[in-house]
């Protein structure tokens, strides 16, 4: 179950938290895993911990570094299997504490990164009647989430991205789906609840938002990543898949 030996996948953002956890739990069902990522030192290093995997460096902000990237995998391995656009930034504030520099830099990775990217591997996919993209959006991609607008306005459009990818190439062997994740327990999220005057009560709020009273791992999320890439998902296509502890219930 959930063997992917023999398939070639590319993880954005894999150099820590999620990415990271994604990349691993690829590589380990057997998958030869790229590393995407700007961090060279983490990225070599989750590489390196994950086994069958390689680290390349990746700028999802400019256009010409994505097509780069792909022609360099594609020249590599003839082919890519599986793209998980994971990489994502955000930005916290209401819209009266965003500026238009704001919502362009979210933009330029959350969205315009993940269209560059699946636009240059796309056509090798068509060509062989086959290929997987999952897309990290956030449980801020399917309900509002106060003080998260420009985060959510992107996440929302990754929703949208998705679900018209898989509707416009699933008779060309295309399955998109995006998994929408609650607060997860990342690196990132760890230093930004110490910056916290009292992180002890910020981290349990954060936990009190989802039903189940905690925040995910990592892993929690890679494992759904691992059965969308595999064929046991063949039937599921167009999805935004909540992984949020019940955040979203009842809104």
């Amino acid at each position: 179950m959930f063997d992917l030996t023999g398939k070639i996948a590319l993880v954005t953002g894999a150099a820590s938290g999620i990415g990271e956890a994604i990349a691993k739990i690829l590589a380990k069902a057997g998958a030869f895993v790229y590393v995407a990522d700007l961090d060279e030192i983490n990225g070599k290093r989750v590489a390196a911990e994950a086994g069958n995997a390689e680290f390349i460096k990746i700028n999802l902000a400019e256009t010409e570094d994505c097509l780069r990237v792909a022609k360099k995998v594609l020249e590599e391995k003839s082919r890519l299997d599986i793209l998980v656009n994971n990489a994502g930034i955000g930005h916290v504030g209401t819209l009266l504490e965003t500026s238009e520099e704001d919502l362009d830099r979210l933009f330029a990775v959350n969205v315009r990164g993940m269209f560059s990217l699946t636009k240059a591997f796309l056509p090798s996919m068509i060509a062989r009647n086959y290929g997987v993209i999952i897309n990290t959006s956030s449980i801020g991609g399917v309900v509002a989430v106060k003080d998260r607008l420009a985060y959510c306005t992107t996440k929302f459009a990754v929703v949208g991205f998705t679900k018209c990818l898989a509707l416009d190439h699933a008779l060309q062997g295309i399955r998109a789906n995006a998994i929408c994740p609650g607060r997860v327990e990342t690196p990132f999220v760890k230093k930004r609840i110490s910056e916290y005057p009292d992180p002890e009560k910020a981290y349990a709020e954060m936990a009190a938002t989802q039903a189940l009273g905690r925040m995910a791992t990592p892993e929690e999320i890679a494992a759904s990543v691992l059965y969308l890439a595999s064929d046991e998902a063949a039937f599921v296509t167009g999805t935004a898949f909540e992984i949020d502890g019940g955040f979203a219930v009842g809104k």
